[in-house]
Order: structure tokens, then C-alpha cells, then sequence
């Protein structure tokens, strides 16, 4: 079944410089890698992974020596792990560098809500097909908390937002200085904050919140840069598994059960965090807890993340996935249909079952990834970084 793309696609960058496509209204254009779209849609293609396998064989052999940071090097990595790097991985978090480039560009000609908004949700699609990617270069720094601090349990952005604001802190003025701030007042959930809270959104271009907004997209960018150029140190590890200097990861299981414990955390985060923290209890229903809520972002997370999900299934796997296939495509299909931009409907009993089917469905995704796949891998859930929050 091949379903029409709900966002930006995916792309693997090549060498010329291109223009990135950019808002109309803002007169920039951001020079960057030429890119090739691979569209999560497509790993839902009438051909499943072991048929599309000997497919796609010559174009990564082709694509590995050409795309920006996929190295070429003796590998020990089992089946289904270079995959995983060259057509989900790397790729993701390429797209995602130049978003945030995008974003850091643009915000610096414009800087207004109106003007930021669309380049931050080009960037916020594609933190969504990386984000489940939380250990090795994520972990470092905390940078996966400071690009998207949520949840957020306490209220630290809204607390954090407006004590930058009340006493203007001069980091915004100094890059170096502004990436000390708390990660609360950091990335993508301050700059949301900025752009959509009605209580921000309406300042001019000279003032202290423009820029604010200005230091968030500089800051966002700088870290998705330095992220996506540590992965190219981090997959050289992880197809060079078991061998002999390769300290990290002592045998050649370690990086398929990392990817697999990703992409089964992944799904529990979506079914426990994305929509259970919005359906809170029959009794209480909490939707303002949703992730994204002031963007009108909540269900689109929930969507763009399970299509890249199913994307890293696809990828790792080692021959055909029926039962997973047809969960995720349960999963995508009922989200899809869901009219609900932002779960405000589980304060109402019909709108709430609608939500908790959605759940059900991606915890379904998940149990079958875990059989399917585990099986084939032959690994186990390994720890995961996102465990303890």
C-alpha cells in the first residue's frame, strides 16, 4: 500500500551546492548539498524489504560514493545495520542540519513569528525522523534534551522563556554563551514558545524577543551541525563492530540491538508520551499536555514519527515483515483519519476512544516489530537513554 507523503520528505545529500527551498516571504536563500528525497511514504511500497533488498544493493553502493559523511570502509556490521545507517540514519540527520541551516538563516533575515514559522516546522519534521535516534551523538551534552525538552513535567520552558525575557540575558548576543543556557530555555520548545504563545508572539523586529528567537535558531542549528558531523565517526563504529581497536562496541550484535532497542523505544515514548500524556486518566483527561500543542504539532508528531519509524523497521530488518508491515499500517491509517490536530478531543468519551485506538495500534506496532524483527536479528531490548525519564 503506498500512501501520499504528509510532510517534507527525507533526502540523502550529494555534492553540488543547490538553493534550499525557503518561505516565499523571506527573500534568502540557503546554499546546500544537492539532496535526493526519500520519502518515509515509500518504505510502505508494494515491495516488501527482502524483495526490495537486492534492488537497492547497487543504488547504496552507488549513493556511498557520493552522499556527504557515508564513508566507505571494511565493514563487520550484520545485515540490516548499514541499511539502517545509509537509508535511515545518516540521511535523517543530514535533512535535518539543513532545516535547522534553514531556519538559522532565515530567522536572521526575518525574525518575526510569521517569518520563523514555517522554516521551524520544516525543522521540527525533520527532528521527527531522527528523534527516536536518542544514544551516541544525541546523548552527548544532553543535546537531545536541548533540541526538544519535553515533557515537560514542571513548566521549565514557560518559567525559563520568560526569565530570558524579563532580564534580557545578554547571551543571546554570544553563541558560545547562549549554549550554557538551561535546556529548557533552548531549542525547539522555547522557540515554539515564541513564535505561537499569544502572550510573545506579536513582538517587532527590534526587540529583545526578536532576538531571542534569533539565538534559538543559531543555537538549534549549531547543534543539529555538530550531531550530524559526530555520525559519521558514530557509524563508522557501528559497521566496524567487533573488530579489533573498536572500543565501543566490543561485538558485532551491539549496534543492531542499539537500533532495535531505538525503534521499539521509539514507539513505547509515541503510545506513552505523545498520546497517553494528552488522554491522562478517564477521570482527568490532560490535554494541554500534549507535545507541541501551541504549533498545532500533536497528532503530526505522533504521524511523522511512526512513518519514520516504520522506515528503521524496514531498513534493519533482514527479510519480509507481514505482521509489522500491516500494524504500521494500521497505526499510520488510524492517525491519519484522527481530525484531532491537537488531542483536545480526549476531554470528550468518543474523542478520547478514538485517541486511546490510536495507542492501541501503535503499541501493536511494536509488540509485532519486537517479535518480527528480534527474531530475525536474534537480539533483545537492550538499555535505552530514554529509560529513566
Amino acid at each position: 500500500m503506498t500512501r501520499p507523503a504528509y510532510a517534507n520528505p527525507v533526502h540523502v545529500l550529494l555534492g553540488s551546492p543547490v538553493p534550499v527551498r525557503v518561505p516565499v516571504r523571506v527573500p534568502v536563500r540557503v546554499s546546500v548539498p544537492e539532496t535526493v528525497p526519500v520519502s518515509y511514504a515509500s518504505a510502505s511500497s508494494s515491495l516488501g524489504p527482502a524483495r526490495r533488498r537486492g534492488a537497492r544493493c547497487l543504488a547504496i553502493a552507488l549513493t556511498l560514493t557520493l552522499c556527504v559523511g557515508v564513508p566507505i570502509f571494511s565493514t563487520s556490521a550484520r545485515a540490516g545495520v548499514p541499511e539502517a545507517l545509509t537509508e535511515h540514519v545518516l540521511p535523517g540527520f543530514q535533512t535535518f542540519a539543513v532545516q535547522a541551516r534553514a531556519l538559522a538563516v532565515n530567522a536572521t533575515a526575518d525574525c518575526t513569528a510569521a517569518g520563523v514559522r514555517p522554516s521551524f516546522h520544516n525543522t521540527f519534521d525533520a527532528w521527527m525522523g531522527v528523534s527516536h535516534l536518542g544514544f551516541g551523538p544525541l546523548d552527548t551534552d544532553g543535546r537531545g534534551l536541548a533540541i526538544a525538552f519535553w515533557p515537560d513535567k514542571r513548566g521549565m520552558v514557560g518559567s525559563t522563556v520568560a526569565a530570558l525575557l524579563r532580564n534580557e540575558d545578554s547571551a543571546v548576543g554570544n553563541a558560545d554563551q547562549f549554549s550554557e543556557v538551561s535546556v529548557a530555555g533552548r531549542g525547539l520548545m522555547a522557540l515554539e514558545r515564541l513564535l505561537f504563545d499569544p502572550d510573545y508572539a506579536e513582538y517587532g523586529r527590534d526587540s529583545y524577543t526578536c532576538r531571542l528567537v534569533q539565538a534559538l535558531a543559531v543555537d538549534l542549528s549549531r547543534m543539529a551541525a555538530a550531531t550530524t558531523a559526530d555520525w559519521q565517526e558514530q557509524a563508522r563504529l557501528m559497521q566496524t563492530a567487533g573488530q579489533a581497536g573498536n572500543v565501543v562496541y566490543l561485538s558485532e550484535d551491539e549496534p543492531a540491538q542499539q537500533l532495535y532497542t531505538a525503534l521499539l523505544s521509539g514507539l513505547e515514548w509515541t503510545a506513552d508520551q505523545r498520546l497517553g500524556r494528552p488522554m491522562g486518566s478517564f477521570e482527568r483527561p490532560r490535554p494541554e499536555r500534549a507535545e507541541a500543542r501551541r504549533s498545532g504539532r500533536s497528532l503530526r508528531n505522533v504521524l511523522l514519527n511512526l512513518r519514520a519509524l516504520e522506515h528503521l523497521a524496514e531498513a534493519l530488518a533482514e527479510g519480509p515483515l507481514p505482521v509489522s508491515e500491516a500494524a504500521f499500517t494500521d497505526a499510520i491509517i488510524q492517525a491519519e483519519d484522527l481530525d484531532d490536530p491537537v488531542f483536545a478531543g480526549v476531554a470528550d468519551p468518543s474523542g478520547r476512544l478514538k485517541v486511546e485506538i490510536l495507542q492501541q495500534r501503535v503499541r501493536a506496532a511494536q509488540e509485532a516489530a519486537k517479535v518480527e524483527i528480534g527474531r530475525q536479528l536474534g537480539v533483545s531490548v537492550g538499555f535505552n537513554s530514554a529509560d529513566g525519564d
